[in-house]
């Protein structure tokens, strides 16, 4: 009898392990649940860079299409975007409503530098995960300090580099005119670009001015541009503000070679409302696949974007690259997700986050997605491309780490 009940109590007390291991492999912080994983973000939907709200509704078009297949490892994700007005003072404020009303476990895809930068302390000191920031400033990849803070794209100093390369390579004597919004973003850019130029930029830049996110136009920033002689112009502008640039250029008659930063590229909101005449020649680089060039319109990869794009987001325009960008930014957060598993607590998020290594369908050959402990860039090549009025034209190499 003795040794019959040691061993009934030896295979419960079995049984009790197995089941407190099986319970312990799922781990939770709020904002996780087994039906349910909740990720904030804010994006301009107002205001003067609201071209970029339809990043925010992309993401949300790809997320319903994850949880029409099933969700992630059997739970949906519930995705909050709010109105910031790209206002840093209103990210904060929707930011913490997010994190402490809503109790996300993480944000995801916050755009822009000034907005980000309002919140990232805040997010740091509650150990929330801010993921795959929209901005390319170069304090998103900061683990030692802000070890809750990771970015997506390509850095702006990395791009305004490229830039800068190109410039010395194709026309070594140009006399540089530099328009730049005035923050961390613009500012990130033209050190990318004077670094580039190294010693050079003391001569090739003759002229460099600047602008507030609040401006009405940048108008009399172009007819002073154009008057410096400059035969190179750098622009460093969001959308709004690029399109005038082009606009005000051709008005003006000022042709020189234009380099415009990549958040700005989009063919549907800057260039073919900035005019196809007044755009053409234009540089920039890419690292996304341009839903505009014809190269891909018989990809498996493209067909499956525009599939996705007619049933998912049939508002959206096809022909706008920032589409491509949500897209390809919510299949990142998606396989962070996959990967953790069970273990959904903003710890192994962030772990997750940075133990990537990865292809996405719509970036560029020769493009990926890879993170480590100590980087926290999960985008580093791009590629030139020339605006023919149509499209933007590959050229080179993919350029970058």
């Amino acid at each position: 009898m003795k040794r019959n009940f040691l061993k009934a109590a030896a295979a419960g007390a079995g049984a009790l392990l197995v089941s407190r291991t099986g319970f312990a492999q799922k781990k939770y912080d709020v904002g996780a649940t087994d039906k349910e994983i909740k990720i904030g973000n804010t994006m301009p939907y107002s205001g003067n860079a609201s071209a970029y709200g339809t990043i925010g509704k992309s993401i949300d078009a790809y997320i319903k299409k994850v949880n029409a297949e099933g969700g992630v490892n059997g739970r949906q994700i519930k995705f909050i975007t709010l109105d910031d007005g790209y206002n840093p003072a209103k990210t904060v404020e929707q930011v913490r409503k997010l994190v402490e009303e809503d109790e996300v476990i993480a944000t995801f895809g916050i755009l822009g530098t000034v907005t980000n930068s309002a919140i990232q302390k805040y997010m740091n000191q509650k150990k929330v995960p801010q993921l795959f920031v929209s901005t390319g400033a170069t304090k998103w990849g900061d683990p030692k300090n802000y070890p809750w803070t990771m970015g997506w794209q390509p850095t702006y100093q990395a791009e305004g580099k490229i830039y800068a390369q190109h410039l010395l390579e194709t026309k070594p004597n140009g006399k540089v005119a530099i328009l730049f919004q005035n923050d961390d973003y613009g500012k990130d850019y033209l050190k990318g670009f004077v670094d580039g130029l190294g010693e050079k930029a003391k001569t090739m830049i003759i002229k460099q001015v600047s602008y507030e996110v609040t401006d009405p136009t940048i108008d009399s920033q172009m007819v002073e541009l154009k008057a410096s002689g400059a035969d190179v112009f750098y622009n460093v502008t969001t959308p709004k503000f690029a399109a005038q640039a082009i606009k005000k250029a051709a008005e003006i008659g000022w042709k020189p070679q234009h380099y415009l930063n990549s958040v700005s590229n989009s063919p549907a909101a800057v260039m073919n409302n900035a005019g196809a005449e007044a755009s053409l020649g234009i540089l920039t680089v890419y690292y996304l696949k341009d839903p505009t060039d014809s190269q891909w319109f018989n990809t498996p990869e493209y067909k499956d974007w525009l599939a996705f794009m007619q049933k998912y987001y049939p508002g959206g325009d096809i022909k706008d690259n920032f589409n491509v960008f949500g897209y390809t930014m919510a299949q990142g957060i998606v396989q962070v997700l996959k990967q953790c598993g069970d273990n959904l607590t903003r710890e192994n998020i962030m772990k997750q986050a940075a133990s990537l290594d990865m292809n996405l369908p719509m970036l560029l050959p020769g493009v990926n997605v890879k993170t480590s402990a100590d980087d926290f860039y999960p985008i580093e090549r791009e590629q030139v491309a020339t605006w023919d009025g149509k499209t933007w034209a590959l050229s080179g190499k993919t350029l970058g780490r």
